[in-house]
């Protein structure tokens, strides 16, 4: 999904010329830097993991964690080769820092709750700027923004619920997620505020700017998916509601992709 937003600021951004090379190395990059992110992910979580979802690839042993280091670096390799490849050292400046961004994440930031959930909120807006970077197309197109917010908001809404789910396991590991600071109620309302402001977000265009009647009707669908999502968790604020909430919230964000790449043309 990350590198196909790529593909969706390509498009949207409207460069000038389209090159497919560039959009092949862009959707690559994404797609690497997000593989290294979740193996680096999975490396940091291992004893919260054997508490919270034991039957995951390093916890339950399928995979060893010197395997598992081995197919980051491969992954980081990959998304900073390809974006070498551009020769567009704004390319090359983003993949730099989200991937020392997605380290410091799982290393460090990650036990600050919020502002963690902020960095990987981040991280899938930024795939929209780096579609335009990579074409050369306007990275300050008034779509382009929306979309990229739209992304930042839903993302901090599910990360936020997402760790309702991971309280025991998270206290294991000292990270101060919303849920475990202010209980599961608490980290519910916030979630659905920011799914809710999500789909604010992706309306306002319809209001401010031209956009393509695709897009005017496509919207409808990934907002009432998010929208259900506010109730759903706010309905029943448990570590079970939030897994069924955080796996269907990728499918609102896969539909909304669709409508985006709709919104470009």
């Amino acid at each position: 999904m990350i590198g196909f937003a790529v593909i969706v600021g390509v498009f949207v951004s409207k460069p000038p010329s389209f090159s497919i090379e560039s959009t092949i190395l862009g959707f690559v990059t994404g797609f690497a830097i997000c593989g290294y992110s979740m193996v680096i992910n999975d490396y940091y979580d291992i004893e919260v993991d054997r508490v919270n979802q034991p039957g995951r690839p390093l916890p339950s042993g399928a995979i060893s964690t010197t395997g598992a280091l081995a197919l980051a670096m491969a992954m980081l390799a990959v998304g900073v080769i390809a974006s070498l490849v551009l020769v567009n050292w704004a390319a090359v400046g983003i993949v730099l820092l989200y991937a020392l961004l997605s380290w410091l994440y799982n290393f460090r930031a990650k036990k600050y709750g919020l502002s963690g959930n902020v960095i990987v909120a981040s991280s899938l807006a930024i795939p929209f700027i780096y579609g335009g970077v990579v074409s050369g197309g306007s990275v300050t197109s008034s779509l382009l923004l929306f979309m990229a917010a739209t992304a930042f908001l839903s993302g901090v809404g599910r990360e936020v619920v997402k760790a309702m789910a991971d309280v025991a396991g998270d206290e294991k590991r000292g990270i101060r997620s919303f849920a475990r600071v202010y209980g599961v109620k608490a980290a519910a309302a916030v979630g659905a505020g920011f799914f809710l402001a999500s789909v604010v977000s992706s309306l306002l265009p319809l209001a401010l700017i031209h956009v393509s009647l695709f897009y005017r009707v496509g919207v409808i669908v990934p907002d009432i998916v998010f929208v259900y999502l506010a109730y759903a968790i706010l309905r029943r604020p448990t570590g079970e509601g939030a897994l069924k909430v955080k796996t269907r919230a990728l499918l609102g964000m896969l539909i909304g992709l669709i409508v985006f790449i709709g919104g470009a043309f």
